[in-house]
C-alpha cells in the first residue's frame, strides 16, 4: 500500500489522517501499519482509567506498581514508532528521550 501522512498525537493518544485536530508529530506510514497507534493509544487509556482506582492508595510506591510499567512501555513502543516512521526532527526528538539512550 502507498505510504500517507498520519497525524499522531502523543499528549492526546490520537492518530487521525487528517490534520484537522492537534499534533506532534507527522509519520509517513502505510495506513494499515497506523493501526498499530489507535490500539496502543486504546490500550494506554484503559491503563490509564485503572491506575485512577490504584491512586488511591498510597502504599504502592510507582517503580513497584506494574500497571505503570504496562503504561511505560507502550509508550516506549509508540515512541520507536514514532522513531522508525517519523522525519529527522521527530528522530531527533525521540532520541533525547531517556529510554532511549
Amino acid at each position: 500500500m502507498q505510504k500517507r501522512n498520519i497525524y499522531v498525537s502523543v499528549v492526546h493518544l490520537t492518530c487521525n489522517m487528517h490534520p484537522g485536530s492537534s499534533y506532534e508529530f507527522v509519520l509517513q506510514m502505510d495506513p494499515i501499519k497506523a493501526r498499530v497507534f489507535s490500539k496502543l493509544f486504546s490500550q494506554m487509556q484503559s491503563l490509564e482509567a485503572s491506575n485512577a482506582f490504584r491512586a488511591h492508595m498510597p502504599f504502592i510506591p510507582y517503580h513497584m506498581d506494574r500497571l505503570n510499567h504496562e503504561l511505560d512501555y507502550r509508550l516506549q513502543k509508540v515512541y520507536a514508532l514514532i522513531h522508525e516512521f517519523g522525519d529527522d526532527e521527530a528522530k531527533r526528538f525521540v532520541e533525547q528521550l531517556p529510554y532511549f539512550r
